[in-house]
This record gives C-alpha cells, structure tokens and sequence, in this order.
C-alpha cells in the first residue's frame, strides 16, 4: 500500500471525531466575562503625539449589569450606547494635549454619565479596560 495514502487516511480518520464533536456542542460560544459582561467594541478617537503627528487614543470598555431586565434594555441600546462612547471618546482626544496621558478617572466618569443617560436610570457599570494612545 502507498505510504502517502495510509498518512493521509490516518490524518483524516484523527480529523473526523474533534470535527463531529465540534458540530454537535457548538450551541452557544462562551462569552468571556461572565453571563452579566456585555462588552463593546473598542473605541476611537484621534489625538496628537507627543512628536506633533497624528495619534490613535484607544479605549477598550464593557458594561456589568447584574439586572436582567436592565441587561436587556443595555443589549437593546448597544448601539446607542456605542455612538455616544464613541463621540466622548473622540471629543476629549481632540482636545488632549500634545504629549499629555489620557485621564482614565475622567473617561471613566463621562462614559458612566452617557450610560446611565441613555438607560434612564443607573445599575449599568462601565468597566474600562486598556487606554492606548498610537
């Protein structure tokens, strides 16, 4: 028999049980943070470096809200929530000056004040997590 036939049946008889197992438990994919974390894409905003060219300020955030009724009303507004993140985020990188660190305390406070604006009521907390400027 040809060595190289008998590789590949090898291979692929190893393949079929990880691909079957795969199929049939692949009903909902883990969501990192826990079942009350709603995470949110990374937001953008552009700065000036300390060099005076253009920079990139990066804030990567997510919402715990252990109220399920509340959970899905802030699920419901992602989108929302997303824009009005994003024009804070990008508002205080304008006005960041040249050469200066991004102040997370006040990040942090200005995006809880849009969440708990948009959800009508507080319960939903901002959890920041890396702040980069590029």
């Amino acid at each position: 028999m040809d060595r190289r036939l008998l590789l590949g049946l090898i291979g692929l008889s190893a393949a079929l049980p990880a691909a079957s197992a795969r199929a049939s438990g692949g009903g909902e994919k883990k969501k990192s943070g826990g079942g009350s974390y709603l995470p949110v894409q990374t937001l953008l905003g552009t700065t000036t470096r300390a060099n005076g060219r253009r920079g990139v300020l990066s804030v990567d955030c997510g919402l715990d809200v252990p109220d399920a009724a509340l959970r899905t009303l802030a699920e419901q507004s992602v989108p929302r929530l997303r824009a009005a993140y994003v024009q804070t985020v990008q508002i205080y990188a304008a006005g960041l000056p040249e050469g200066t660190l991004p102040n997370a305390d006040y990040i942090g406070r200005r995006l809880q004040l849009q969440t708990d604006s948009l959800l009508g009521r507080p319960g939903a907390r901002v959890l920041l997590g890396a702040i980069i400027v590029n």
